[in-house]
């Protein structure tokens, strides 16, 4: 069966489970086509070799000036004056620009850094754990994303940061919504500006507490850099936005996936249950198999230019699929197949090239922690509901449950995990 042309990435079906798009993607060449419910088209590269490839293209850049009309036409970007404030975070910046903002950041979180808190992360993942509700009988469930995976990476994030207490407590998760596109006709666009006009509001208090209670943490640090005259007071702001918002939704999204995988696959369930010294390798896996982070946000050509073998218009967006990548052949044996003992490394779940996640190092602990502390203190952890009744996000660029409802024995106190 051909495909069409764009190729539709929206529906259900689609978000539920994309892998089989993926592949006939793979066989028939590494660029495409394709529209997304916005109605923007977009240039989807999908194999392993010119993922990494494009990502490392100096090419293509990231500003959104670069977009062109037929672009800017659909695509669901934050209207104005939103989006000149909040979108020229380090997504969305260029070298040399680029490699100055992210320098301020890199410290923070730096892999010795978020290693020696590893157990106040654990400490917070006992607390959630602890405040969990009982659930018995059947029917009975309870939802892990309120409960737990929605709060552990805020509250972890907020602990990275320098985000004060009373600022956490106020922070509403609603807000990260405002990554998800909304165009202009929507009729649930009145609500994503006022969810941006409140976010902008509670940055605001964030900047002004740092300023009168400055501190030794990155918060402190931004606004610092931009009263120095290092960051635009627009900059500054676009940074806080993402890391309020980058910095947690996908951690909580990839907790759902980590534990959807585990769910369809109890056998590596049972053996990370009972052998959690292989935690490390084991998360590594799972974010290969199912990335949060399914794809990329925009990159551009300044002029018309082959790709792939495929000529590029100037200014049209390309995306890379992170999870078709991860699921190459070319590049994983088996790749379909959920194996615990798969050498680590090269999968693309963070990135690759001078964007790579720079907070790869905190979400790969906050994953260990979380997924440790969840099998270990709960039970016989298990979906509550039929894997087919299970939503997932209508999100673009992500993928993850907004509820995940499960089951599981009676608590077991922290001291049993030894």
């Amino acid at each position: 069966m051909s495909l069409p042309d764009p190729i539709p990435l929206l529906g259900r079906a689609y978000k539920r489970d994309p892998y089989p798009l993926y592949e006939r993607l793979r066989a028939a060449g590494p660029i495409h086509r394709v529209r997304f419910p916005s109605g923007v088209a977009a240039w989807l590269v999908t194999g392993h070799r010119a993922a990494v490839q494009t990502l490392a293209d100096p090419r293509l850049g990231k500003n959104h000036d670069l977009g062109n009309d037929r672009w800017r036409e659909r695509a669901s970007i934050m209207p104005e004056p939103q989006h000149s404030q909040l979108q020229v975070h380090l997504l969305h910046q260029d070298p040399p620009r680029h490699t100055a903002m992210r320098r301020l950041i890199l410290d923070t979180f730096a892999p010795r850094r978020v290693e020696a808190m590893r157990p106040r992360f654990q400490e917070i993942a006992d607390e959630l754990v602890d405040a969990m509700p009982p659930v018995s009988g059947a029917g009975d469930g309870a939802d892990l994303v309120r409960c737990f995976a929605a709060r552990f990476p805020f509250l972890v994030l907020a602990e990275v940061i320098g985000l004060p207490p009373h600022l956490a407590a106020a922070f509403r998760r609603e807000w990260g919504k405002v990554v998800q596109p909304v165009g202009p006709k929507d009729p649930g666009r009145p609500a994503y500006e006022a969810l941006l006009r409140g976010l902008q509001g509670y940055i605001a208090e964030v900047v002004q507490e740092k300023r009168r209670r400055p501190a030794d943490d990155l918060l402190t640090r931004l606004v610092t850099a931009c009263e120095g005259g290092e960051l635009t007071a627009e900059e500054r702001d676009s940074m806080v936005f993402q890391l309020l918002v980058a910095g947690q939704e996908p951690v909580t999204n990839q907790i759902t996936t980590a534990l959807m995988a585990l769910f369809r696959h109890p056998r590596a369930l049972d053996r990370l249950r009972a052998e959690p010294e292989i935690l490390p390798r084991a998360v590594e896996e799972l974010l290969r198999y199912d990335a949060a982070f399914e794809l990329t946000t925009w990159r551009f050509l300044a002029e018309d230019a082959d790709l792939h073998g495929t000529r590029v218009p100037a200014g049209d967006s390309v995306i890379v699929s992170l999870c078709a990548a991860n699921r190459d052949p070319e590049r994983f044996a088996d790749p379909d197949a959920l194996d615990l003992d798969r050498a680590t490394g090269s999968h693309l779940a963070f990135g690759h090239g001078i964007h790579f996640c720079p907070g790869a190092a905190l979400a790969r602990v906050e994953l260990q922690v979380a997924i440790g502390t969840l099998l270990a203190r709960l039970p016989g952890l298990r979906l509550a509901v039929p894997d087919e009744d299970i939503e997932w996000i209508p999100a673009v660029l992500g993928r993850g449950t907004p509820y995940l409802p499960v089951a599981y024995e009676p608590r077991a106190c922290p001291r049993d995990r030894d």
